[in-house]
Formats: C-alpha cells, sequence, structure tokens
C-alpha cells in the first residue's frame, strides 16, 4: 500500500513539472528545432513589438478619423454676480445661465469621408507592413540558427582533422624510432597537429559567438542547445521561376503595402482638392436662464439653430501648392512599386539560381567527400608500410576536411536557400504560422 501511495504520489509530481515548467526551459535542455526559434523570435522581437504599435498607431488614426464625422457637443455654464448697485438700469443681483451646444462643421467635397477612407487603407497597409516585418525577421533567425549549425558542423571537421593527424604525428612517432623517417618528418606531423589543434579552438569560438547571436536574434537566455533536422539537407521538386516571380508579386507583403500607399496618395490628392469647396458649419444651443431678481420681462429659455458657410476666395497660393505636393508623392508612390516589383523579380530569379546552384553541386561534393576519404585511408595505408611521405598523407587529410568544408556549406547554404525563396515569394510566415 506504501510503495502505491508512494507511486501515486512521484506520478503526480513528474506530471506537475511537466505542465507548470514553462515550455521554454524544457525545450532549452531537449534543444529547440527551427520552429521553435520562429515562434520565440515573433513573440520576443522588438522590431515586431515596434512594428505592433505602428499598427495600433493607424487604427488610432482611424478613430480620429470616424470622430471627425461625429458633432461637438458642449456643457456650457456661468454665473455672475453684481455688486454696485445703479438707478437707471434695471439689473439683477446673480445671473445664473446654463445649456447646451452642438457644433457640426463638414466640406461640401466631402473631405471626411475621404480622410477616413484613407486611414482604413493605412491600417491595411500598416498590416502588410508588420507582415513583412515578421518575414525579414523570420530569414534574420533562420539565417542565425543555420550559422549555429555551420559552426557546429566546422567543430565536427577539426576534431575529426585532428584525430587524423593524430594517428598520423603516433604513426611518424613509431617510424622515427625505429629509424624508418628522418626527425623532420615527425616534426612536420607534429605542427600540422599543433595547427590543426588551433583551428580547433576557433571553430569552438565561432559556435559560442554564433550562438550568441542567435540568442540575441531570438531572445533567448542562459545556455542551451539547438537541434538539427533528420536529414542533413532535403530536395525539392523543380520550380517554374516565371511561377514564383508571379507568386512573389502577388504574394509579397511589401508589394501589397505599395499598392496600398499608392491608393493612399491618390486619396491624399482628392482631400487636398477639396479644399477649394465652401465648408459649411451648424450650431444649435439651448441656454436657460434665472436672475435675481427676475424682471417681468426676462426669458428665461432660449433655443437657436445657426448655419454658416465658409468659402475661402484668396489663399496666397497654398492649396495649389498642396495639391502640387501631394500629386508628387503620388507619382513617387507609383516609381516606387514599380521599382519594387523589378527588385522583387531580380531578388526572386537570383535565390532560385543560387538554389538551384547548390542543389546541383550538392551530389558532386558528396562524392568528392566519398573519394577523398578512401584516398586519405589509402595513402594512411601506404605510409604505414613506407610506399608514401607524410607530406602525402597531410595533403590527404587536408583534401578531406576541404571537402567536408565545401560539403557542409553547400548543404547549409541550401537549406537557407529554401527560407531564402519562401521569403521573396511572400509565404515563408504563412508556412511558419500554418504547421
Amino acid at each position: 500500500m506504501v510503495r502505491v501511495a508512494i507511486t501515486l504520489i512521484m506520478g503526480i509530481i513528474i506530471v506537475g513539472l511537466v505542465v507548470f515548467l514553462p515550455q521554454e526551459r524544457i525545450s532549452a535542455t531537449q534543444g529547440y528545432t527551427l520552429n521553435d526559434l520562429y515562434r520565440i523570435a515573433l513573440q520576443r522581437a522588438e522590431v515586431i513589438m515596434i512594428s505592433k504599435d505602428n499598427l495600433y498607431v493607424s487604427e488610432r488614426t482611424k478613430d480620429k478619423a470616424v470622430s471627425a464625422l461625429m458633432p461637438r457637443i458642449s456643457i456650457i455654464g456661468g454665473y455672475t454676480r453684481y455688486f454696485l448697485p445703479t438707478d437707471n438700469i434695471v439689473r439683477p443681483d446673480d445671473v445664473i445661465s446654463g445649456g447646451v451646444r452642438v457644433d457640426q462643421s463638414f466640406s461640401l467635397a466631402g473631405r471626411e469621408f475621404i480622410a477616413l477612407r484613407g486611414t482604413r487603407v493605412g491600417v491595411d497597409k500598416s498590416k502588410y507592413d508588420l507582415y513583412a516585418v515578421k518575414e525579414k525577421y523570420l530569414l534574420r533567425v533562420a539565417s542565425a540558427y543555420y550559422d549555429v549549425r555551420s559552426a557546429k558542423g566546422e567543430i565536427e571537421i577539426a576534431a575529426a582533422h585532428v584525430e587524423r593527424l593524430t594517428g598520423h604525428r603516433d604513426a611518424a612517432a613509431k617510424r622515427f624510432k625505429v629509424g624508418e623517417v628522418t626527425k623532420t618528418d615527425l616534426l612536420r606531423a607534429e605542427a600540422e597537429l599543433a595547427g590543426a589543434k588551433s583551428e580547433l579552438i576557433m571553430a569552438e569560438n565561432a559556435l559560442e559567438i554564433a550562438k550568441a547571436i542567435l540568442a540575441r536574434v531570438v531572445g533567448l537566455t542562459g545556455d542551451f542547445v539547438i537541434r538539427d533536422s533528420n536529414a542533413r539537407y532535403k530536395n525539392i521538386a523543380a520550380h517554374d521561376l516565371n511561377l514564383l516571380k508571379k507568386t512573389a508579386l502577388a504574394e509579397r507583403a511589401e508589394m501589397r503595402s505599395s499598392i496600398l500607399q499608392s491608393k493612399m496618395a491618390e486619396k491624399e490628392v482628392r482631400h487636398t482638392k477639396g479644399a477649394y469647396w465652401p465648408t459649411l458649419s451648424m450650431e444649435a444651443v439651448y441656454m436657460r436662464t434665472e436672475e435675481n431678481p427676475a424682471h417681468p420681462l426676462f426669458i428665461e429659455e432660449s433655443l437657436h439653430v445657426g448655419f454658416r458657410l465658409n468659402f475661402l476666395i484668396f489663399d496666397g497660393g497654398l492649396r495649389r501648392a498642396e495639391i502640387r505636393q501631394t500629386k508628387a508623392r503620388q507619382r513617387q508612390a507609383e516609381l516606387l512599386r514599380e521599382d519594387l516589383r523589378k527588385s522583387i523579380n531580380i531578388e526572386v530569379e537570383s535565390i532560385y539560381l543560387d538554389l538551384m546552384t547548390q542543389k546541383g553541386i550538392l551530389e558532386f561534393l558528396e562524392n568528392q567527400v566519398i573519394f577523398a576519404k578512401d584516398n586519405f585511408d589509402l595513402i594512411s595505408r601506404k605510409y604505414e608500410f613506407g610506399l608514401a611521405t607524410g607530406i602525402d598523407v597531410m595533403d590527404a587529410s587536408a583534401l578531406l576536411v576541404t571537402s567536408k568544408r565545401q560539403l557542409s556549406e553547400a548543404a547549409y547554404n541550401y537549406e537557407l536557400s529554401l527560407v531564402r525563396l519562401k521569403r521573396a515569394t511572400g509565404t515563408l510566415l504563412e508556412s511558419v504560422e500554418g504547421r
């Protein structure tokens, strides 16, 4: 019975730890995947928070435009006390007045409605700007993530290089003892091993720097580990470049934001031209006044409604200058959109070609690593029997190191190019949030 109770208590404790322990702490011990880093960065990045506040400001600007369509209601009150007496004028000692005033003014060109529609477009533009900022930051996270993975791969390559040269140094020492090689061979092996160890230390420091940058970008604290994908790299089907360009022009948040910017510029021109139209103002006032002592002919309550039409005839060319300014900004918006369209096409094409390049060389680099490994093993065995020199062994090891580094760099560039292609076509954030 006691064992059952202890088992039950331990089970409750374990479940509680799993449920209530922060998920970040669990991930920090188990390792972060790229999707985990995406999720954390979207919640903590200061740049994204700033963009969210920009959206908030745009929404409040729309509220201000709505308020311009609403009448202004004011409560009016006053009190007057007279102290000096007079014989010629019948005047009360005290006067108390109060009332309500309603004012409303609007342009006959409907400038207030134009401004409201412009602010609604501005809110949509801010949403696309936020989307674009998120995608840019996700690409930054992916770049830092693959830098860490590349640094880890560099450590593995450097450690294997040290291990191979250590074996070669030991073999050279044995042959030197029996007089098969000169001391210069042993010293050369020692020098190459020392150089390999220094490269390993530099690779370890590079990993720490890469992890620090990743922690800064994502917002992590303390030590952490990252988890690699199951496959070294994944293959993809061929893409149609023209289809990718069409997708980018249709899905890129920057392109949609640019289109909305042109619409906002167009509405700004209409709003500015509306200044040539007159402004109609209306007011309604209800007042109640009490006098002490009251005059027999005094009117206690009053209600009046008034209209006023204001038509500006001369302003020194101010409105004409403002219209020219807004038209110039409209032309700028159109030119910026066209420039962005060309830039997106070039960006997609360059990333696509780079991706196809990395994909094409990966198979050959894999074969190169296999051949370099077989070459090193063969040279090492020949050296043991005196059929190869120490320089041959070190050259074979250097060739193997170079081949592995080229393969590692190409593999990570390939995976990063996949992320860059999603970013260029405007589908990166959708693929992340859709998981």
